[in-house]
């Protein structure tokens, strides 16, 4: 989420300016204007896609994306797609604290079960636009813009550097090369079927026997490549997708296989359909004052001034206003985890104890980075229904209080008050080691009045939403029907969508 950072003498005047003066709205604007000015914030992002991709967006291939997306046929375990995690009630984001893959009940909403993950995933909204995606920022675009593939893009072996090579003429964003992951994923869709003695006895449990066979590993020692293979077969075997991607591609209408990076592809163009990035802040920095109420400007006064949020949650450079430096830190998270077992957990987390979440250092196996995570892209956040990387809290103003005072808010840290599903109130890790790694910032944060605080918390849960990214619009985009004709999940938000703009509490 946020880390607030102390603010130049100059914020500080601006604030100080219009403190008490919150009905002198020109003055307010005159002010607003500036601060975006000087921050880099355009608003325009939102319409500069087409411009970024170099070619208008293939609506077709993102339709035959949309239908992958919603479709378990790509899962080997035949119980989960992309959309169980990325529901279209949360701005295709997570209901969940900590994310339920396979073996889940088939609902997608507060009430999914199943045995959980590691951490919360992301919304899906507006991410073509970052230039590293994962908390653990595990898959990046080298030159620092995902539209370029100049320099290639990195990912955590067996891909590494060389299957996203620079100049590659097919993957030519870093969505592209990121939709080729998700099916590899044994927690998330592709289960444990046929595993039993290969992982390690304590993962034995999870082989339940149901879906498809996961493949051994091949000589990289990663499954990866064998489980795309088996997703291919389903693929190249359904006469219905054969028939969708022949309305796409000329090489299967030739009678050519579909090929893992035409999957890839289609899970991409649906993406770019996915841009939700006309907030009122971005038509008030095109001139639209009456875009945001006096409130809301006086919290983004605060955000882009004496509260030092965009420090962290940037707008400038790589950072494409999507509200992240999109850089690693340590903000004193609440370590939670779920029990590990059959029915409450397929991940063994880190520590002695096995309930802490080390983030960055499972990456670079470098123990500085230890309990580092990105910075969260602010935009649409009021969908969430949690925050953070592991979903600590349920509400807007805990989660920003916390950045504001993270030890009183780690140290007194009540799962229970803090309103997580109950499984995950059990098991606590421990927070003085996090605490002792605190970004600098967050040790003398900056002071403000509770209108100050509640200005901000406005600002941040109105004024950087996009109505479109809402429950009742994107739930129009779950297929009635789906190409593989297996039984559909049952997004139960999407039957009376919440209205995630008002206080949770309400």
């Amino acid at each position: 989420m946020m880390s607030f950072f102390k603010a130049s003498c100059v914020c500080a005047l601006i604030i100080a300016a219009v403190s008490g003066a919150s009905d002198d709205t020109p003055q307010l604007d005159v002010q607003l204007v500036a601060s975006l000015r000087s921050a880099g914030f355009t608003g325009t992002v939102g319409s500069s896609l087409e411009a970024r991709l170099g070619r208008p967006i293939n609506h077709r291939l993102a339709n035959l994306g949309r239908l992958l997306f919603f479709d378990k046929l790509p899962s080997l375990h035949n119980d989960n797609a992309c959309a169980g995690c990325h529901s279209p009630s949360n701005g295709f984001g997570d209901t969940q604290s900590i994310a339920i893959g396979i073996q889940n009940n088939n609902l997608v909403g507060p009430n999914r079960r199943g045995p959980r993950n590691q951490r919360r995933t992301p919304m899906v909204a507006n991410t073509p636009f970052f230039p590293r995606l994962m908390w653990n920022e595990r898959f990046i675009a080298v030159s620092g813009d995902p539209f370029d593939n100049s320099v290639g893009f990195v990912f955590p072996p067996p891909e590494g550097a060389l299957r996203f090579p620079a100049h590659d003429p097919i993957i030519k964003t870093l969505a592209a090369a990121q939709g080729e992951m998700p099916p590899t994923e044994l927690t998330e869709v592709a289960g444990f079927t046929g595993t039993a003695g290969t992982i390690g006895p304590l993962f034995d449990q999870f082989d339940d026997g149901k879906g498809s066979r996961v493949p051994p590993p091949d000589s990289s020692g990663s499954r990866n490549d064998p489980i795309r293979e088996v997703v291919l077969q389903r693929l190249n075997g359904s006469p219905a997708y054969r028939q969708l991607f022949r309305q796409v591609f000329p090489q299967i209408a030739a009678g050519e296989p579909i090929d893992f990076s035409m999957f890839g592809r289609a899970i991409a163009e649906f993406e770019f359909t996915l841009l939700f990035a006309d907030a009122p802040i971005d038509r008030f920095a095109r001139g639209d004052h009456k875009a945001m109420n006096v409130s809301e400007k006086q919290g983004a006064l605060i955000f882009f001034g004496k509260g030092g949020c965009i420090s962290c949650h940037a707008v400038a450079g790589k950072s494409n206003e999507m509200f992240s430096d999109f850089e690693m830190h340590v903000i004193g998270v609440p370590q939670i985890a779920p029990q590990f077992g059959l029915g409450q957990g397929n991940v063994i987390f880190d520590g002695p104890y096995q309930n802490e979440d080390f983030g960055l250092e499972q990456i670079t196996g470098d123990p500085a980075d230890r309990y580092k995570f990105r910075s969260s892209p602010l935009r649409n956040v009021t969908l969430q229904p949690t925050f953070f990387h592991n979903g600590a809290f349920t509400r807007l103003e805990d989660a920003i209080y916390h950045h504001l005072h993270a030890f009183e808010s780690a140290r007194n840290y009540d799962p229970i008050r803090a309103g997580i599903h109950e499984d995950l109130t059990v098991r606590l890790g421990p927070i003085e080691p996090v605490l002792e790694r605190l970004d600098p910032w967050l040790l003398n944060p900056p002071l403000l009045t509770a209108e100050e605080f509640e200005d901000l918390v406005r600002f941040v849960r109105t004024g950087l939403l996009d109505k479109r990214a809402q429950a009742d619009k994107l739930c129009s985009l779950i297929p009635t029907q789906l190409p593989s004709g297996i039984e559909p999940l049952r997004f139960t938000e999407c039957q009376q969508p919440r209205d995630w703009t008002k206080n949770p509490t309400q």
